[in-house]
């Protein structure tokens, strides 16, 4: 039942960041992430690699001066991998439509810019329903303090994402209207 519920929500949250998408508001919430990363200076980060219409992190990500890395998807159901990453880096294609950096630096992040389709007043996120990040944040967590910042349109907020026992919160989500900190 709680997968239909998140299949469901999923369609709807797509169709609100593809609107979002494109409306201008990038450049704020870009300038947003700038500003929640300089509380982390020279933290080892992760950001991503934007895919169909998720707001892009790489100028936050090149503005960084600490290391940063991308995700790398190891295999199903498993956590996230983690490499160097740098704006000119050569990029290959890997599972899943992402890209990666050819050069598999391994990095471990303290900060995670995290993608998401949706997220809550909670700091609950909806993903892609592969589990990637909630087994990543897990595993991160289990090893030391790191912090998770969504990064979304505000569009994308909904009343309540449909979690289960394996969901892990975020630590914050930036969208073009700020910082948004979860307790």
């Amino acid at each position: 039942m709680i997968d239909d519920t998140k299949a469901e929500t999923r369609k709807a949250a797509f169709a609100a960041r593809k609107l979002a998408h494109g409306k201008g508001l990038d450049a704020a919430a870009q300038a947003h992430l700038r500003a929640a990363l300089a509380e982390h200076p020279g933290a080892p980060v992760s950001g991503y690699l934007p895919i169909r219409t998720e707001i892009d992190p790489r100028p936050a990500m090149a503005a960084h001066d600490g290391p940063v890395g991308v995700p790398v998807i190891p295999g199903k159901a498993q956590p996230l991998l983690f490499h160097l990453w740098t704006p000119d880096a050569v990029l290959i294609d890997g599972p899943f439509g992402a890209r990666v950096p050819e050069e598999g630096v391994a990095m471990v992040p303290q900060v995670l810019i995290v993608p998401l389709l949706a997220f809550d007043a909670r700091g609950y996120r909806l993903g892609y329903g592969g589990g990637f990040y909630d087994r990543t944040l897990e595993m991160l967590r289990k090893a030391g303090p790191v912090t998770a910042l969504g990064f979304a349109y505000g569009a994308q907020e909904i009343a309540e994402v449909p979690i289960d026992a394996y969901d892990q919160r975020l630590d914050g989500v930036v969208t073009e209207d700020g910082l948004r900190r979860f307790g």
